[in-house]
């Protein structure tokens, strides 16, 4: 499997809400996570991200929706991108406030690099995290 089908399978699992249990036999011991993003920049694994995802795709956020626009892969730094699109509505329980109806269709970039062992190791998400949450009615 080529790293660019790792990263993929990893992205799919992520975004269809796997969790870290969905996601564990993809990602490396300790993958580092980041983003300058309010609600996830406390988030430093890859793993926690994942279940973060699950979570809030899974309560709040019930029916999300993902849509992939582009992706690529660096070869030299072994790096997939994904931009997608992600589509939700607050009519779930367990958000910051009350289920609002509201609903959001926000950008996203994902970067996501793969080991030699074809293990992703490191990602970053890109997100306007106030654009959306303003959306939902959570801002």
């Amino acid at each position: 499997m080529s790293k660019m089908d790792v990263a993929s399978k990893f992205f799919h699992a992520c975004e269809s809400l796997k969790g870290s249990a969905g996601c564990a036999d993809m990602v490396a011991e300790g993958a580092g996570f980041e983003a300058q993003s309010e609600p996830i920049a406390d988030i430093d694994t890859v793993l926690g991200y994942c279940d973060w995802m699950q979570a809030v795709g899974q309560g709040p956020l019930a029916g999300c929706q993902y849509e992939i626009i582009n992706s690529s892969f660096d070869e030299t730094t072994n790096t997939a991108m994904f931009f997608g699109l992600f589509t939700a509505t607050n009519g779930g329980e367990g958000g910051p406030v009350p289920p609002t109806g509201k609903s959001t269709k926000s950008h996203y970039v994902y970067t996501v690099t793969v080991n030699d062992d074809n293990k992703v190791s490191h990602m970053v998400k890109i997100w306007n995290a106030p654009w959306a949450l303003t959306e939902l009615g959570w801002m």
